[in-house]
């Protein structure tokens, strides 16, 4: 394929991706903070899944004077973008905690990521008591 040729489909792949970071960016992931009235901030959490093609073609057309390429060009590009709300995390008085909009965990591994900040809340409780203790 000549430089000509390239060119268009290099424009195309270039516009569609500039187009999917517009879209995508750590904003759309991790949401903008809300605080509510009783000091309590909520961070929506999302998942986000994209998928990219692109495609050309340099078709048998006349050539130009001054180039060996040929004159038609075909070509095209698409994407595609799935946002899907996960969860919010909230902080309040110190304690961080995940709240899920999906269904209950499904399986084990995710049952123990859900687990862990009330774990650490618990161990940090039994710390401070045993710390106390001793002063």
């Amino acid at each position: 394929m000549s430089e000509n040729a390239k060119q268009p489909l290099s424009e195309i792949v270039g516009i569609t991706m500039e187009k999917i970071r517009e879209m995508v960016d750590v904003n759309t992931i991790i949401g903008t903070p809300i605080t509510a009235p009783d000091g309590t901030m909520i961070i929506p959490v999302s998942k986000v899944s994209f998928g990219f093609g692109s495609g050309g073609s340099s078709f048998g057309g006349n050539k130009t004077p001054t180039s060996e390429a040929p004159v038609s060009f075909g070509g095209g590009a698409g994407a595609g973008v799935t946002i899907s709300p996960i969860g919010f995390l909230t902080i309040s008085e110190g304690n961080v905690k995940m709240i899920s909009v999906s269904a209950p965990p499904s399986n084990s591994v995710d049952r123990i990521v859900e687990m862990v900040p009330d774990v650490l809340d618990k161990i940090a409780a039994v710390l401070d008591k045993k710390k106390a203790e001793k002063q």
